[in-house]
């Protein structure tokens, strides 16, 4: 999946949707900020998530995040090789650190996400400040 096919959220989320399921991580911004990246608590399969609802846990040297779900529906895969190497999501946030997807209710709630101009743009905002 291309990076700029990704949407995010303003909270630094991304999601890589491939028909109605949806791969989910954390921007490179994000990990940047964090630092590096200790624990991944992963949802459960089966779980039920909701749009903008927490659905997994970083804990990194500087901090505990949440991780909020950029769609909902249910967790049908979760990326096992955290769970021995969160260090992963520092080293390749979009592909090999993703978390979690999620067979999507509603595909339409990608509508309401950023597409990777508008989320460049939005973090120029950030970062200006």
């Amino acid at each position: 999946m291309n990076i700029a096919d990704f949407r995010f959220t303003k909270e630094h989320e991304w999601v890589g949707a491939e028909g109605d399921v949806a791969g989910i991580g954390i921007s490179d911004y994000a990990q940047k900020e964090l630092g590096d990246v200790v624990y991944v608590e992963l949802p459960a399969l089966g779980d039920r998530v909701s749009q903008g609802s927490a659905c997994a846990n970083i804990e990194s040297v500087k901090a505990v995040s949440d991780i909020y779900a950029p769609v909902s529906g249910e967790v049908i895969e979760i990326n096992e090789a955290l769970e021995g190497k969160p260090e992963l999501i520092n080293q390749s946030p979009y592909h090999d650190g993703w978390i979690c997807k999620i067979k999507m209710d509603n595909p339409a709630e990608l509508d309401k996400l950023m597409d990777k101009a508008a989320y460049d743009e939005y973090l120029k905002g950030i970062l200006e400040d």
